[in-house]
């Protein structure tokens, strides 16, 4: 991990919720003072780029990296032109570390590091930390047994969720 950064993904299926909680859960971290960097897996062809801009038409055009960048943001966008999956680790090297303390990761639920399963009752779906190792804590809408040792924690309490990240970490760091 970049300078030993800690990296918290979230696993689950999709409909559960991940980026909904991550929309509460980042102005919380934020709030304890937590610069928090996030890396987001997607399963499809996406645009964050607006048709007809100058940085979308330079894409297009052929361009295989278009950074933007202005006094309040800049963004980097890369075509891979080989359609293969991202590597975490690759995208990991991406982040400017000197600007954040946490890295959170939505998606790539098969690569093993530090994860919170993320789990809805209604979705009658299964256990993922039952064949996750790298599953620390299980996160779910209702009270439940889930038969393992792992914390548990309110999938609708941020704030819980965000306590747990932060000494999670700290623990982390610590003992490395």
């Amino acid at each position: 991990m970049p300078d030993n950064l800690p990296v918290i993904g979230f696993a689950a299926y999709s409909g559960t919720g991940k980026t909904s909680l991550l929309e509460k859960l980042i102005p919380v971290l934020r709030q304890k003072g937590v610069r928090v960097a996030l890396i987001k897996h997607a399963h499809h062809d996406f645009d964050i780029d607006t048709p007809g801009k100058d940085s979308y038409r330079l894409r297009v055009a052929g361009a295989v990296q278009v950074l933007i960048a202005s006094s309040q943001r800049s963004a980097l966008m890369t075509e891979n032109r080989q359609q293969q999956e991202p590597r975490l680790e690759d995208l990991l090297t991406r982040l400017d570390s000197k600007q954040t303390h946490l890295i959170l990761v939505e998606g790539f639920r098969h690569v093993p590091f530090p994860k919170i399963e993320l789990h809805r009752q209604g979705l009658e779906r299964p256990w993922l930390h039952t064949d996750d190792d790298s599953i620390i804590a299980v996160a779910s809408d209702q009270p439940v047994d889930t038969g393992t040792l792992l914390p548990l924690l309110d999938l609708n309490n941020a704030d819980e969720i965000a306590d747990f990240i932060v000494e999670y970490c700290e623990l982390m760091t610590k003992h490395g």
